[in-house]
């Protein structure tokens, strides 16, 4: 799948779809991933309000259709959401690899500790778990884990928590 799709920025265009692809992909059956505190509605707006202006997100269309969103902000690869119907054909792997080319100097990221297959997928390109928390720094209030890539600051596994 992944020869056939572009890679862009998001544009104002995009926001409602990429939204709709985050959110599905977030209450697909069998997501690890905790349900979405915020409404469709929320989500399209946070998109529109907060990622396009201040994030540095893209999208990947196959067709002309957003089948994944990847969001950086600053080191941190903050969303990366593949539709459903794309899972498991190398789209996301295509989105890590362009975020590793635009942060060569190292990446960091959060996960859910629930999402074992996220965190399975990160440790497959290299990122390595530098430690876990309670999840009382998240909106969902759900245990997390931090992961890194490269020489990022945080790279040292933290042997305290």
């Amino acid at each position: 799948m992944t020869d056939d799709l572009l890679v862009r920025p998001l544009e104002p265009s995009d926001t409602a779809e990429a939204a709709a692809v985050w959110w599905r992909s977030r209450h697909a059956d069998g997501s690890q991933v905790p349900p979405s505190i915020h409404t469709p509605e929320q989500v399209a707006d946070w998109f529109a309000d907060v990622l396009l202006p201040d994030g540095e997100t893209w999208v990947a269309l196959d067709e002309d259709r957003i089948v994944a969103v990847l969001t950086l902000d600053g080191d941190d690869l903050d969303q990366l959401y593949v539709a459903p119907e794309a899972s498991g054909q190398g789209v996301g792997s295509l989105l890590v690899d362009l975020a590793k080319d635009l942060r060569p100097g190292g990446l960091a990221l959060w996960t859910f500790q629930t999402n074992l297959r996220a965190q399975a997928f990160y440790q497959r390109h290299g990122f390595q778990e530098v430690r876990r928390t309670d999840g009382s720094a998240n909106e969902e209030r759900l245990p997390d884990v931090r992961m890194t890539w490269g020489k990022h600051p945080e790279s040292e596994p933290d042997q305290t928590s």
